[in-house]
C-alpha cells in the first residue's frame, strides 16, 4: 500500500509526540511491506508566528492532498489571558475541522488493565470499561454567532444545531454500536435547551431504523455522574460538541491520564488523528511528555483511513507489552514504580519501536 501522510505537529508537545507517532508508523511500513510518504505543514501559535494565520493556505492545502494527517496539539499560554486577541491558535483547529468537513470525533477509551492504579477511580469500578465515544465536531456554541454587547459587558455564544447535523454523527454512533454491544446513550440538556429537543428528536427518529440497537438517553449533569460511579454500563456515546469535549476529557482519569487518549476526527475529506491532551507548555521541552495517545492515534489512522486493521492491532499489542513490562512515563506511574522504569518521551517510543520490530 502507498499512502501519503502529513504530519502536523503544531505547538507546545506537539512536535514531540507526533515525532514518535512518525517513527511508529514508519516501522509499521517497513514491517507490514507498505510505502508511506510524508510531509509537514504549520498550524496554530508556531503558524501565527511564521505566517500570521493559525491555518495557513499552504497547510490546508497540504490537508486536503494529504491520505491522512498525524496531527499534534494547537495552544499557547500567551493568549489564554488575553481575550482580546483577535487571532488565536484555536482558529486553526475549528477553521480545519469546518473546511475539511469534520464532523466526527470517535474517541476510544481504552483502559489497559496494567493501569488500573494509575486512575483515581477504584479498580473494582473501572475493571472492563471500554467505551467509544461520538462527538460532534462542526456545530454547537463552537461554531455558532458569539458577540459583545452593552460596551463589551455582555456576551452570548449561541448553541446551534441543524437536523441533518445531527443526523449524519448519530448514524455513525448507531452503526457502531451494531458492531459492539448494541448499546447507544445518547447525551444531551433537553429538559433545558432546544438544541438539546432536536437532537433527541433525531435520535429517536433513528432509532427505528437500528432495532437491533438499545437506546438510552442521558442528561450531561446524569452522564457526567454516571461515568465516574460506573462506567462499565457505557459502549457507545453520542453527544453534541461541548458536552463531548467536556466528558471525553472526564473520561481520561478511566484510561489513567489524558497522554493514552487517541482519536480520529472524520468526515467528508481527510482524517486527522491526534491525541486529546493538548499543548502541555508546561512540559514543553522538558522530555516528559507521554507519546502514547499519538502512538495509537497513529494506530487508530491505519485503521480508520486505510483499513489496516492488523497493523493498527500491532500498534496496540506493542503499547500494551510495554506497559505490562512496567514501563511508564511520568503521567500513569505511581509511588511503587521503579525509577528505571519511569521514561521519557523518546526512550517510551524506543520501547514500542523495540517491541514492533521484535
Amino acid at each position: 500500500m502507498k499512502k501519503h501522510i502529513l504530519v502536523v505537529p503544531g505547538d507546545g508537545i506537539g512536535a514531540e509526540v507526533t515525532t514518535v507517532g512518525k517513527q511508529v508508523l514508519e516501522t509499521i511500513a517497513q514491517k507490514f511491506g507498505h510505502e508511506f510518504t510524508y510531509d509537514e505543514a504549520l498550524i496554530g501559535h508556531v503558524a501565527i508566528e511564521a505566517t500570521g494565520s493559525p491555518l495557513p493556505d499552504e497547510t490546508l492545502t497540504k490537508m486536503k492532498a494529504a491520505d491522512a494527517v498525524l496531527f499534534g496539539a494547537v495552544g499557547h499560554p500567551k493568549y489564554d489571558n488575553d481575550p482580546s486577541a483577535k487571532v488565536r491558535p484555536e482558529q486553526g483547529l475549528l477553521n480545519m475541522r469546518k473546511e475539511l468537513g469534520l464532523y466526527a470525533n470517535l474517541r476510544p477509551i481504552k483502559l489497559f488493565d496494567e493501569l488500573l492504579d494509575a486512575s483515581s477511580i477504584k479498580p473494582e469500578i473501572l475493571r472492563g470499561a471500554d467505551i467509544l465515544f461520538f462527538r460532534e465536531l462542526t456545530g454547537d456554541v463552537y461554531f455558532g454567532k458569539r458577540e459583545r454587547l452593552d460596551d463589551g459587558n455582555t456576551a452570548y455564544d449561541t448553541m446551534i444545531y441543524s437536523k441533518y447535523e445531527v443526523e449524519r454523527i448519530v448514524r455513525k454512533a448507531f452503526e457502531a454500536a451494531r458492531t459492539r454491544s448494541k448499546k447507544l446513550c445518547s447525551v444531551d440538556k433537553a429538559n433545558v435547551l432546544e438544541s438539546s429537543r432536536l437532537w433527541r428528536e433525531v435520535v429517536q427518529a433513528l432509532a427505528p431504523e437500528y432495532p437491533d440497537v438499545t437506546v438510552e438517553h442521558q442528561f450531561i449533569d446524569a452522564a457526567a455522574m454516571l461515568l465516574i460511579k460506573d462506567p462499565k454500563r457505557f459502549d457507545v456515546v453520542v453527544t453534541g460538541n461541548l458536552f463531548g469535549d467536556i466528558l471525553t476529557d472526564e473520561a481520561s482519569q478511566i484510561a489513567g491520564s489524558m497522554g493514552m487518549l487517541a482519536s480520529a476526527s472524520v468526515g467528508d475529506l481527510t482524517g486527522v488523528y491526534e491525541p486529546i491532551h493538548g499543548s502541555a507548555h508546561d512540559i514543553t521541552g522538558k522530555g516528559i511528555a507521554n507519546p502514547l495517545a499519538s502512538i495509537l492515534s497513529a494506530a487508530l489512522l491505519l485503521d480508520i483511513s486505510f483499513g489496516l486493521k492488523d497493523e493498527a492491532q500491532a500498534i496496540i499489542n506493542a503499547v500494551d507489552a510495554v506497559l505490562k513490562a512496567g514501563y511508564r512515563t511520568r503521567d500513569i506511574a505511581n509511588s511503587d514504580t521503579p525509577a528505571d522504569k519511569i521514561l521519557g518521551t523518546d526512550a517510551m517510543g524506543e520501547q514500542i519501536l523495540q517491541q514492533l520490530t521484535a
